[in-house]
């Protein structure tokens, strides 16, 4: 699976756990970009990620990424 068939597939997990299927993902998007991407909804969308793409995520990877290209990076090295 490749970088952009990963973010084609957390658009889609975003737009669940979101609730707003508005919402397009890029490689450089945080949650300062979107609106409803709140404290909460992060712990929602790892949680959707992890199990979605059946990997696990360290507290300090999590904390580490600052878009979704690094959140994508990390899913590539779990795969």
């Amino acid at each position: 699976m490749d970088k952009n068939e990963i973010l084609t597939k957390l658009t889609k997990i975003f737009h669940e756990e979101l609730d707003n299927e508005d919402i397009i993902l890029s490689f450089e998007t945080t949650a300062d970009d979107i609106e409803e991407w709140d404290s909460l909804s992060h712990i929602q969308l790892i949680v959707a990620v992890e199990k979605n793409f059946g990997v696990r995520f360290t507290s300090s990877e999590i904390q580490s990424w600052q878009n979704v290209g690094e959140m994508i990076d990390c899913i590539v090295t779990k795969k």
